[in-house]
């Protein structure tokens, strides 16, 4: 499967570069060079998985990644020439699967896209084991890649998603946060304490008004459904 990965950058090098290495892996690549053709393409196209620039005309990449959480659960890279931990924190909350600062590695930016793909399509395409998990009232369809609460639909991004399926694998079980990292993220744990502790604040907030119901913090150790 060719999978479609939109750039949106008002830079045409930095589209270029990535699409030069993105197409050498297969991929079919769309481009858009500010916020407004971006949401264009994403609703002509339908692409598989979208690659954001933060300072863009027209629209902003925040503003972009805001309009297609309202449609698509779809994995999305935003791209920034801020390493402020406060733009991360941002583009996390508002449901960004992973960030990279500018000036970036584009074998780097590759890696990421694949690693995002295998972790989304995999689960979707149901190449796991039909299963479903429960605690209390929560409900995790593995291959489905959905979560219900009481029979209410929770809407998850790929990495919350993964999140709680760990957790609920084994309900009671302390998972650190090298762990969680390294099964959310798939890739190697270079203390991203930030990284996890926005995706579990949003959980929480998600899950219920009570934000210590579902998910429990072990000072020193990690998380844990009880």
């Amino acid at each position: 499967m060719s999978y479609k990965i939109l750039i949106a950058d008002d830079e045409a090098e930095i589209r270029s570069l990535i699409k030069l290495y993105l197409e050498n892996e297969s991929y079919e690549v769309l481009e858009a060079g500010n916020g407004l053709e971006a949401l264009s393409s994403f609703e002509k196209n339908s692409p598989d998985m979208c690659i954001l620039d933060i300072m863009m005309p027209g629209k902003d990449g925040y503003e972009v990644l805001k309009e297609i959480r309202k449609k698509s659960n779809i994995p999305v890279l935003i791209l920034s020439a801020k390493d402020e931990y406060s733009e991360k924190i941002l583009g996390l909350n508002l449901g960004a699967d992973d960030y990279l600062s500018k000036p970036f590695n584009p074998l780097e930016i590759t890696a990421r896209v694949g690693s995002q793909l295998r972790r989304y399509y995999k689960l979707g395409a149901g190449e796991k084991k039909s299963e479903k998990l429960s605690f209390r009232d929560l409900t995790l369809d593995v291959d489905g890649c959905s979560l219900e609460k009481a029979g209410t639909p929770v809407e998850l991004t790929t990495t919350e998603f993964r999140i709680m399926e760990l957790l609920m694998s084994h309900p009671g079980k302390v998972y650190t946060k090298q762990q969680i990292y390294e099964y959310a993220w798939d890739e190697e744990y270079i203390v991203s304490d930030n990284n996890i502790m926005v995706s579990i604040s949003k959980l929480r907030t998600k899950l219920s008004e009570d934000t210590n119901e579902y998910i429990k913090t072990l000072r020193g150790l990690g998380y844990k459904l009880g």
